[in-house]
Protein backbone atom coordinates (compact mmCIF):
# COMPACT_ATOMS: atom_id res chain seq x y z
CA UNK A 1 0.00 0.00 0.00
CA UNK A 2 1.21 3.55 -1.24
CA UNK A 3 0.16 6.75 -0.96
CA UNK A 4 0.90 7.32 -4.70
CA UNK A 5 -1.54 4.09 -5.15
CA UNK A 6 -4.40 5.09 -7.88
CA UNK A 7 -6.69 2.22 -6.04
CA UNK A 8 -9.83 0.96 -8.57
CA UNK A 9 -13.35 1.07 -7.00
CA UNK A 10 -16.21 -1.78 -9.32
CA UNK A 11 -18.77 -0.95 -7.46
CA UNK A 12 -21.17 -4.13 -7.62
CA UNK A 13 -23.27 -3.71 -4.83
CA UNK A 14 -26.52 -2.86 -6.54
CA UNK A 15 -29.85 -3.78 -6.10
CA UNK A 16 -30.61 -4.74 -9.94
CA UNK A 17 -34.28 -3.93 -8.89
CA UNK A 18 -34.78 -2.69 -12.74
CA UNK A 19 -33.50 -6.14 -14.15
CA UNK A 20 -35.18 -7.98 -11.45
CA UNK A 21 -32.59 -10.66 -10.07
CA UNK A 22 -28.96 -10.04 -9.06
CA UNK A 23 -27.11 -8.65 -12.37
CA UNK A 24 -24.06 -9.24 -10.79
CA UNK A 25 -24.41 -13.11 -11.22
CA UNK A 26 -25.44 -13.22 -14.84
CA UNK A 27 -23.10 -15.40 -17.00
CA UNK A 28 -21.02 -13.30 -19.37
CA UNK A 29 -18.04 -14.53 -21.41
CA UNK A 30 -15.95 -16.72 -19.30
CA UNK A 31 -17.21 -15.20 -15.71
CA UNK A 32 -20.17 -13.38 -14.59
CA UNK A 33 -21.18 -9.43 -15.65
CA UNK A 34 -19.91 -8.59 -12.10
CA UNK A 35 -16.68 -11.16 -12.80
CA UNK A 36 -15.79 -9.71 -16.69
CA UNK A 37 -15.65 -5.78 -15.19
CA UNK A 38 -13.54 -6.99 -12.61
CA UNK A 39 -11.47 -8.89 -14.54
CA UNK A 40 -10.78 -5.60 -17.37
CA UNK A 41 -9.98 -3.64 -13.94
CA UNK A 42 -7.32 -6.02 -13.13
CA UNK A 43 -5.66 -5.89 -16.43
CA UNK A 44 -4.90 -2.24 -16.03
CA UNK A 45 -2.83 -0.29 -14.60
CA UNK A 46 -4.36 0.17 -11.21
CA UNK A 47 -2.15 -0.63 -8.60
CA UNK A 48 -4.90 -1.73 -6.37
CA UNK A 49 -8.27 -3.22 -7.34
CA UNK A 50 -11.24 -2.89 -4.75
CA UNK A 51 -14.88 -4.75 -5.30
CA UNK A 52 -17.88 -3.37 -3.21
CA UNK A 53 -20.78 -6.18 -3.03
CA UNK A 54 -24.20 -6.04 -1.54
CA UNK A 55 -27.05 -8.11 -2.75
CA UNK A 56 -26.61 -11.21 -2.22
CA UNK A 57 -23.56 -10.35 -1.42
CA UNK A 58 -22.36 -14.55 -0.52
CA UNK A 59 -23.33 -15.83 -3.70
CA UNK A 60 -21.98 -12.95 -5.87
CA UNK A 61 -18.64 -13.50 -3.89
CA UNK A 62 -18.78 -17.40 -4.91
CA UNK A 63 -19.59 -16.75 -8.74
CA UNK A 64 -16.52 -15.13 -10.28
CA UNK A 65 -12.58 -14.94 -9.68
CA UNK A 66 -11.56 -11.78 -8.14
CA UNK A 67 -8.11 -12.43 -8.63
CA UNK A 68 -5.66 -9.64 -7.30
CA UNK A 69 -8.70 -7.69 -6.32
CA UNK A 70 -10.17 -7.14 -2.51
CA UNK A 71 -13.81 -7.73 -1.92
CA UNK A 72 -15.37 -6.12 0.58
CA UNK A 73 -19.38 -6.21 1.74
CA UNK A 74 -21.04 -2.99 2.19
CA UNK A 75 -24.50 -3.44 4.18
CA UNK A 76 -25.64 -0.21 3.55
CA UNK A 77 -26.07 -0.90 -0.38
CA UNK A 78 -29.82 -0.20 0.36
CA UNK A 79 -28.96 3.34 1.07
CA UNK A 80 -27.31 4.24 -2.38
CA UNK A 81 -24.77 3.72 -4.49
CA UNK A 82 -22.65 6.50 -2.35
CA UNK A 83 -22.59 3.78 0.64
CA UNK A 84 -20.64 1.19 -1.86
CA UNK A 85 -18.30 4.47 -2.78
CA UNK A 86 -17.61 4.69 1.17
CA UNK A 87 -17.23 1.07 1.47
CA UNK A 88 -14.46 1.33 -1.07
CA UNK A 89 -12.84 4.31 -0.11
CA UNK A 90 -12.43 2.70 3.55
CA UNK A 91 -10.72 -0.10 1.76
CA UNK A 92 -8.29 1.80 -0.14
CA UNK A 93 -7.01 3.59 2.93
CA UNK A 94 -3.93 5.87 2.08
CA UNK A 95 -3.96 6.23 -1.51
CA UNK A 96 -3.37 9.26 -4.11
CA UNK A 97 -7.08 8.72 -5.60
CA UNK A 98 -9.85 6.39 -6.35
CA UNK A 99 -11.01 5.31 -10.03
CA UNK A 100 -14.85 4.77 -9.52
CA UNK A 101 -15.79 1.75 -12.35
CA UNK A 102 -19.01 0.39 -12.86
CA UNK A 103 -19.71 -3.02 -12.06
CA UNK A 104 -22.28 -3.26 -14.71
CA UNK A 105 -20.92 -1.42 -17.79
CA UNK A 106 -18.72 -4.59 -19.24
CA UNK A 107 -18.20 -2.16 -22.32
CA UNK A 108 -15.48 -0.28 -20.17
CA UNK A 109 -12.82 -2.19 -21.59
CA UNK A 110 -9.80 -2.46 -19.85
CA UNK A 111 -7.93 0.31 -22.80
CA UNK A 112 -9.87 3.20 -21.20
CA UNK A 113 -9.64 2.62 -17.37
CA UNK A 114 -5.73 2.90 -18.46
CA UNK A 115 -6.68 6.11 -20.92
CA UNK A 116 -8.38 7.44 -17.38
CA UNK A 117 -5.11 6.41 -15.52
CA UNK A 118 -2.90 7.83 -17.62
CA UNK A 119 -4.61 11.19 -17.63
CA UNK A 120 -5.15 11.70 -14.36
CA UNK A 121 -1.36 10.58 -13.40
CA UNK A 122 -0.25 13.44 -16.01
CA UNK A 123 -2.63 16.52 -14.84
CA UNK A 124 -3.66 15.26 -11.32
CA UNK A 125 -7.03 17.12 -11.41
CA UNK A 126 -9.41 16.98 -8.27
CA UNK A 127 -10.99 14.56 -10.72
CA UNK A 128 -11.61 13.35 -14.01
CA UNK A 129 -14.25 11.86 -16.33
CA UNK A 130 -14.34 10.57 -19.56
CA UNK A 131 -16.05 12.49 -21.79
CA UNK A 132 -17.95 10.17 -24.78
CA UNK A 133 -19.12 11.85 -27.84
CA UNK A 134 -23.22 11.66 -26.58
CA UNK A 135 -21.76 12.64 -22.55
CA UNK A 136 -19.85 12.15 -19.70
CA UNK A 137 -19.25 9.15 -17.65
CA UNK A 138 -16.94 6.13 -16.04
CA UNK A 139 -14.54 5.71 -15.27
CA UNK A 140 -14.28 8.53 -13.26
CA UNK A 141 -11.14 9.81 -11.16
CA UNK A 142 -11.35 11.44 -7.56
CA UNK A 143 -7.92 12.32 -6.48
CA UNK A 144 -7.05 12.26 -2.51
CA UNK A 145 -8.26 15.85 -2.06
CA UNK A 146 -11.40 15.13 -3.04
CA UNK A 147 -12.03 12.90 -0.30
CA UNK A 148 -13.77 14.48 2.45
CA UNK A 149 -16.00 16.19 -0.20
CA UNK A 150 -16.95 12.32 -1.04
CA UNK A 151 -17.68 11.17 2.37
CA UNK A 152 -20.25 13.83 2.89
CA UNK A 153 -22.46 11.93 -0.57
CA UNK A 154 -25.21 10.56 0.40
CA UNK A 155 -27.66 8.62 -2.07
CA UNK A 156 -27.93 7.03 -5.87
CA UNK A 157 -25.78 9.57 -8.34
CA UNK A 158 -24.63 12.02 -5.48
CA UNK A 159 -20.91 11.36 -7.23
CA UNK A 160 -22.18 13.15 -10.52
CA UNK A 161 -23.39 16.24 -8.32
CA UNK A 162 -20.32 16.52 -7.27
CA UNK A 163 -18.67 16.68 -10.65
CA UNK A 164 -21.77 18.80 -11.61
CA UNK A 165 -20.79 21.12 -8.69
CA UNK A 166 -17.29 21.69 -9.35
CA UNK A 167 -16.88 21.75 -13.14
CA UNK A 168 -13.97 23.64 -13.24
CA UNK A 169 -11.93 21.30 -10.87
CA UNK A 170 -12.54 18.39 -13.22
CA UNK A 171 -10.94 17.10 -16.07
CA UNK A 172 -12.62 15.81 -18.86
CA UNK A 173 -10.72 13.42 -20.79
CA UNK A 174 -12.05 12.71 -24.66
CA UNK A 175 -12.69 9.67 -25.74
CA UNK A 176 -14.22 8.82 -29.83
CA UNK A 177 -16.56 6.69 -28.65
CA UNK A 178 -20.58 6.16 -27.28
CA UNK A 179 -20.83 6.10 -23.57
CA UNK A 180 -21.23 2.31 -22.86
CA UNK A 181 -24.51 1.53 -21.14
CA UNK A 182 -25.17 0.16 -17.72
CA UNK A 183 -26.84 -3.73 -17.82
CA UNK A 184 -30.15 -2.59 -16.54
CA UNK A 185 -32.99 -4.67 -18.40
CA UNK A 186 -32.58 -8.29 -19.64
CA UNK A 187 -32.67 -6.20 -23.79
CA UNK A 188 -29.30 -4.69 -22.13
CA UNK A 189 -28.09 -7.97 -21.22
CA UNK A 190 -28.48 -9.76 -24.45
CA UNK A 191 -27.11 -6.14 -26.87
CA UNK A 192 -24.37 -6.89 -24.49
CA UNK A 193 -23.89 -10.66 -24.90
CA UNK A 194 -23.85 -10.02 -28.46
CA UNK A 195 -21.66 -7.10 -28.64
CA UNK A 196 -18.92 -9.29 -27.24
CA UNK A 197 -19.43 -12.55 -29.27
CA UNK A 198 -18.91 -10.10 -32.59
Amino acid sequence: MSQDDLVGVVLGAGESSRFGTAKQLLPFGDSTLLGYVVQNANRSTLDRVVVVLGREAPSVRNSFDPGSATVVDNLAYGEGCASSLLAGLDEAGDCAGLVLILGDQPGVETSTIDRAIDEWRDARPWASAMEYRDRLGHPLVFSRESFDDLRKLHGDKAVWKLIEGFPEKVLRVGIDADLPPDVDTPADYEAELARIKD
